[in-house]
C-alpha cells in the first residue's frame, strides 16, 4: 500500500437526509461510521475544553499533599518532569488522532493497530478510570463547601450534582460543549487570581506589608524528608511529589475523546493538541512553583484530612495572611472548576463505553444513540457511578478522596502505556505501508523515540507507585490494593480476552490505516471556507454576531 488517500466516493455526498434534501441547520451532522455520533463541537468549545477540561481538584487541592510530602523544590521538579512526559504522550496522540479522528479515539486505535485484546484493555481501563473519577470530584466538591459550613447534608449535595450532570449530558453534545466553555472560562479566571495573589503578596502586597519572596524555600527548606531521613528521605519526598503530579498533570486523552464529535476535526482538534504544550507550563509547572511560594511544606493544614477546605493550599495561605474576601471568591470558582472536571468525566465515560460497544468489546446496546447523537444506554450506566459519592456519609471526606485518587492514578499510567504502545505500532505500520508522515495533518517530533521513552517511563511509575507498602514496617493490605488495583484488573482483562478470543498482534503491513479515513476525508472536503480563528469566534460571541452557518457543501444557509 503506497498511500491511504481515498477520493470522495461517488454518491457519498454527506448532508442528505433520508428524503434526499440537504441538511441546512447544523455543521457536521453526519453519521460517523457505525457510531451515530454527531459533529457539533465547534472551535471555540474545543479550545476551552482543551485548556480547562481537565483542571480540577488536583491543581487546586491535591497538589497540597505533594508539597507536604516533598517540599517546594521536589514539587516543582516532579511536576516539570511529569509534564514533559505527558507532553510526549500528547505528541504521539496528536499525530494519530488528527490522522484518524474517530469516536472512541485511542481506545479503538489500540484494537485496530496493535491487538484486539489491547483495545479491550484500554477501553475498559479508561472507562473505569473516568467513571470512578466522577464520585471523586463530587467528594472534593463537598470538601470545598465545608469552607463556609459543614451543616449542608452530604447526600443533598450529591443528589444536586448528579441531577445537573444528567441534564447537561443527556442533551445534544453542543450543550455539553457550551457548558464546558463557560466552566473552563471560570477556571482560567481562577488561575489568574491565584497567580496574581502569589506574585503580589510575595513582593510585599500583603496585609503585613512584608515581601517574603522565596522565604519558604529556605525555611523550612526546599526539600522535605519523607519516611526516612537524609538523602534517602529527600528522594522519597521527590517520589511523593512526582506521584502527586501523576494524578494532576493529564489532558491529551480528553481532547482525543471529543474528536469523533468535533467539527472540522483535523483543524480544530489539531489546534487543541497544540495548546497542550504551553498549557502544561502555564498551569502545572507555574502552579507547582506558586504553591511552593505561598505556603511552607510543614503547614499542618496541608494534610489535615478533616473534611474542611483546608485542603486548598491557596486558601490556607490567604487565611494565614489575613486576606479577606478573596478566599471566598477562590472557593466559589473552585467549586465550578471541580464541577466542570466531573462533568468532563461523565462525558468521556459515556463515549468510551460507546466506543467499546462499536468494536464489540461491550454489549451492542451501548452504541445506540438518540436522534441528537447521545449514547443513551451508555449514559444510563455511567450515571450510576456518581452514587458512590454517598459513601462519604459513612466515612471522612479526606479518606474517601485519598482512596479514589490512588485507584485512578494507576489507571492513568495504564492509559498512557496503551497510547505509547499504540503509537509505536502506528509508526511501524506507516513505515511498512509507505505512508510519508510529512503528509499527515500533524507530525509528531522526536518519534518514535518519544513514544519509547514514555512507554518505559509510565511502566516504571506504575510499578513503583505503591512502593511504600514494601518498606519494612509499612505493609498494609489496605494500602497495597489502591495503587495496584487497576494493574491487576487490566492484566486479567488483557489475557482473559486474548486467550478466549485467541487474538494476535497486528502486523505492520496488515494494520488498517484506511478504516474511516474515506468518510472523514469526504466530510472535511465539504468545507470550502477557511476555519474561523478562535479570537474571531470569541469576538463574535461578545458582540452578538453569529457566524454564518454552512451546509455540508459549504453554502451559506444562515438567512
Amino acid at each position: 500500500m503506497d498511500s491511504v488517500s481515498v477520493d470522495k466516493p461517488a454518491g457519498a455526498e454527506p448532508g442528505l437526509n433520508e428524503k434526499g434534501s440537504r441538511k441546512s441547520d447544523s455543521i457536521g451532522e453526519v453519521v460517523d461510521g457505525n457510531t451515530q455520533l454527531q459533529r457539533h463541537l465547534g472551535n471555540r468549545q474545543i479550545q476551552l475544553i482543551a485548556i480547562g477540561g481537565t483542571i480540577g481538584t488536583g491543581l487546586f487541592v491535591s497538589i497540597g499533599s505533594g508539597l507536604a510530602t516533598g517540599g517546594p523544590a521536589n514539587l516543582l521538579l516532579g511536576y516539570s518532569i511529569h509534564a514533559l512526559m505527558v507532553c510526549l504522550i500528547n505528541n504521539s496522540l496528536a499525530e494519530m488522532v488528527c490522522y484518524m479522528p474517530v469516536s472512541g479515539s485511542f481506545i479503538r486505535m489500540a484494537g485496530r493497530w496493535v491487538d484486539d485484546a489491547l483495545g479491550f484493555l484500554a477501553g475498559w481501563n479508561f472507562f473505569l478510570y473516568e467513571a470512578i473519577l466522577i464520585p471523586f470530584e463530587i467528594t472534593a466538591l463537598n470538601l470545598v463547601l465545608t469552607f463556609w459550613t459543614d451543616k449542608i447534608p452530604v447526600a443533598a449535595i450529591c443528589v444536586i450534582v448528579i441531577i445537573l450532570y444528567a441534564i447537561i449530558n443527556i442533551l445534544a453534545v453542543q450543550y455539553y460543549g457550551e457548558a464546558e466553555f463557560w466552566l473552563a472560562s471560570g477556571k482560567l479566571i481562577l488561575i489568574l487570581i491565584v497567580y496574581f495573589f502569589t506574585f503580589i503578596t510575595a513582593v510585599g502586597g500583603n496585609p503585613q506589608g512584608e515581601p517574603y519572596g522565596f522565604r519558604y524555600w529556605y525555611s523550612p527548606g526546599a526539600f522535605a524528608e519523607h519516611i526516612h531521613t537524609g538523602t534517602l528521605g529527600r528522594f522519597e519526598g521527590f517520589l511523593g511529589s512526582l506521584f502527586s503530579a501523576c494524578f494532576t498533570v493529564v489532558g491529551p486523552e480528553y481532547i482525543a475523546m471529543v474528536a469523533g464529535e468535533a467539527e472540522r476535526p483535523r483543524v480544530y482538534i489539531k489546534n487543541g493538541f497544540k495548546t497542550v504544550y504551553w498549557r502544561f507550563f502555564v498551569f502545572f509547572v507555574l502552579g507547582a512553583l506558586a504553591v511552593g511560594v505561598v505556603i511552607p511544606y510543614n503547614n499542618p493544614q496541608l494534610n489535615n484530612g478533616s473534611g474542611t477546605a483546608d485542603g486548598s493550599p491557596y486558601v490556607i495561605a490567604m487565611q494565614n495572611m489575613g486576606v479577606a474576601v478573596l478566599p471566598h471568591i477562590v472557593n466559589a470558582l473552585l467549586l465550578t472548576s471541580i464541577f466542570s472536571a466531573g462533568n468532563a468525566y461523565v462525558y468521556c465515560a459515556m463515549r468510551s463505553l460507546h466506543g467499546l460497544a462499536c468494536d464489540g468489546h461491550a454489549p451492542a446496546i451501548f452504541k445506540r444513540t438518540t436522534k441528537k447523537g447521545i449514547p443513551i444506554y451508555a449514559f444510563g450506566v455511567v450515571i450510576l457511578f456518581p452514587f458512590l459519592s454517598f459513601l462519604q456519609a459513612g466515612s471522612s471526606t479526606g479518606s474517601a478522596v485519598t482512596i479514589l485518587q490512588s485507584v485512578t492514578e494507576g489507571a492513568t499510567m495504564i492509559t498512557y502505556i496503551c497510547i505509547s504502545l499504540t503509537y509505536i505500532f502506528f509508526y511501524r505500520a506507516c513505515k511498512a505501508q509507505g505512508i510519508d508522515r510529512d503528509t499527515l495533518p500533524y507530525k509528531g517530533f522526536f518519534q518514535p523515540y518519544g513514544a519509547y521513552i514514555t512507554f518505559v517511563y509510565m511502566i516504571l511509575i506504575e510499578g513503583i507507585f505503591g512502593y511504600t507498602v514494601f518498606i519494612p514496617g509499612h505493609w498494609s493490605v489496605a494500602d497495597f490494593f489502591p495503587p495496584y488495583t487497576m494493574a491487576f484488573v487490566t492484566i486479567l482483562l488483557y489475557f482473559g480476552w486474548k486467550i478466549y478470543h485467541r487474538t494476535s498482534f497486528v502486523k505492520p503491513l496488515e494494520a488498517d490505516l484506511v478504516w474511516e479515513k474515506p468518510q472523514i476525508d469526504a466530510y472535511e472536503a465539504t468545507f470550502t471556507e477557511p476555519p474561523p480563528r478562535f479570537r474571531d469566534e470569541i469576538w463574535a460571541m461578545l458582540t452578538g454576531r453569529k457566524r454564518a452557518k454552512e451546509n455540508h457543501m459549504g453554502e451559506d444557509v444562515s438567512s
